[in-house]
């Protein structure tokens, strides 16, 4: 008989999403490279994009539709890059994003970062988010009635 728990026992875990933190030198035509590199090599499609900069340096966070592919590339590329995995909550109104935040630090959460996605084939916003504790987060927040999405959802 196996040993493997049974999925009640491990609890919910949310769908998570990869994302990347790309590090460019702040020159003009960077960020270019970056997007036509993902477009034209591997027909990536970015679903969600910010970017912060300095004057030496910009970070750009992305989640694509494809992070292996994207992977990749910006390994060819020789870009220096950080992969973690973050949420990616559906907002039902305006009001959706206060409530999320609200619920979160009821349970001492901290919001690393979040950045909204592009245009999905849905009428709905959804926001990409980090946090201390994503797993729980994911808990929290499905249990909040709040649609979270995986990488089959971004996929094109």
């Amino acid at each position: 008989m196996s040993m493997i728990p049974a999925d009640t026992e491990l609890g919910y875990a949310p769908p998570m999403v990869r994302h990347f933190s790309i590090f460019l030198d702040n020159r003009v035509g960077k960020l270019l490279e970056l997007l036509g590199g993902l477009d034209e090599e591997g027909d990536v499609a970015v679903r969600a994009i910010s970017l912060l900069d300095s004057s030496d340096y910009t970070v750009i966070r992305l989640v694509v539709d494809k992070p292996a592919t994207a992977r990749s590339i910006l390994a060819a590329h020789k870009f220096a890059v950080c992969e973690t995995d973050v949420l990616v909550a559906e907002l039902g109104d305006h009001r959706q994003l206060h409530h999320l935040c609200k619920f979160l630090l009821s349970a001492e959460l901290n919001i690393h970062f979040a950045y909204p996605t592009m245009a999905r084939d849905s009428d709905q916003s959804t926001v990409v988010l980090s946090t201390d504790d994503n797993t729980l987060a994911g808990q929290i927040l499905r249990r909040k009635g709040f649609r979270l999405l995986g990488e089959a959802d971004l996929a094109s």
